[in-house]
């Protein structure tokens, strides 16, 4: 059974390709990479022994799309990274992201609509809440005016699938709203690998341990939490890959309720920035230069999930400690440092 993997060679995406493939599926990568490595799909190899299909193409280019869904006319679901994903980012460059995370999305469902049997997972996110009002987070929670352009692309996306899901019914989709992901693949071939500097708080942590950033910025300790710093619900990878196959599953065997459905991914416990902090120095016995600075624009308070849907609907739930998620993205670094 062929899957797509749109952005497969990117952190969620590559470590979901392995559990795909560890499932008998076979997979078509598409990447552009602009934010990835040909490096990790010999990672990915090296994994499971199976090389996927790789495309280089650019998802903007709306007639590369349609020629390669015309190539492919046997894909059976499609899993959608493809997109850009930095907060601060999309504040500096919000036109930037309207373009690389929305116009993929319509190009991509274009040519799925035109297919008899189509089956797509949205990689969406909890910031599609905004500052919640209570906490932990269900799916029945109201959407708020989104705090970043990242977060406003990812409600577009989500009333996009939704919109064409109502006027075409062989379009089964599900959108899954992830927490924070962190660690890596308990081999150490695959990881978080961003290009330039992290935009994402355990990278930046580790590459701070190992040296290759001076010290650490921590993003206000004013906020009204335990210790004043921002509280995130911290997943991971392997953990939010799995429930990716099992929501692709749920869609194949039509066991899903109806075309279009939501599930938050988290633990459901959230974390300060500091503990997380302290969580990395106690697995990694290695001491953080960090720093107290100003708020950051597009912040949220605090985010955390409730995972009963995820749970019991789809059967899955996360598996990994916060300890043992910062100990493999630490051994990750050593790796690739």
């Amino acid at each position: 059974m062929k899957i797509l993997v749109t952005g497969g060679l990117g952190f969620i995406g590559s470590h979901t390709v392995v559990e795909l493939q560890n499932k008998g599926y076979q997979v078509v990568i598409i990447d552009n990479l602009s934010n990835a490595s040909l490096e990790v799909l010999k990672g990915i190899v090296a994994i499971t022994g199976k090389s996927p299909i790789f495309e280089k193409l650019d998802l903007k280019n709306k007639s590369a799309v349609q020629a390669f869904f015309k190539a492919h006319q046997d894909i059976q679901g499609v899993i959608h990274f493809a997109a850009s994903k930095a907060v601060g980012e999309s504040v500096d460059n919000p036109l930037m992201y309207y373009e690389n995370n929305i116009n993929t999305l319509v190009y991509v469902l274009q040519e799925l609509i035109k297919l008899k049997v189509s089956n797509f997972i949205f990689s969406s996110s909890c910031t599609v809440y905004g500052q919640a009002d209570t906490m932990p987070i269900a799916e029945t929670a109201p959407i708020k005016p989104a705090e970043s352009p990242y977060g406003n692309t990812k409600q577009i996306g989500e009333e996009i699938i939704k919109d064409t899901c109502k006027v075409n019914a062989q379009l089964n989709s599900i959108a899954l709203r992830y927490f924070n992901p962190i660690g890596a693949h308990q081999s150490a071939k695959i990881g978080e690998l961003p290009i330039g500097v992290p935009q994402n708080l355990i990278p930046y942590i580790t590459q701070t341990a190992i040296g290759k950033r001076e010290q650490l910025s921590v993003f206000g300790d004013d906020y009204p939490t335990s210790d004043g710093t921002c509280v995130r619900d911290y997943i991971h990878v392997v953990d939010l890959a799995k429930a990716h196959v099992i929501a692709l599953q749920r869609l194949l065997e039509s066991k899903n309720a109806t075309n279009f459905e939501v599930f938050n991914l988290g633990t459901g416990k959230g974390s300060t920035v500091l503990e997380v902090i302290k969580a990395f120095e106690k697995v990694s016995n290695t001491k953080l230069n960090y720093k107290i600075v100003d708020r950051r624009p597009g912040d949220v308070i605090s985010a955390y999930a409730d995972t009963t849907k995820a749970n019991t609907v789809l059967g899955w739930k996360a598996q990994s400690t916060l300890e043992q998620a910062m100990l493999s993205a630490w051994k990750w670094q050593k790796v690739i440092n």
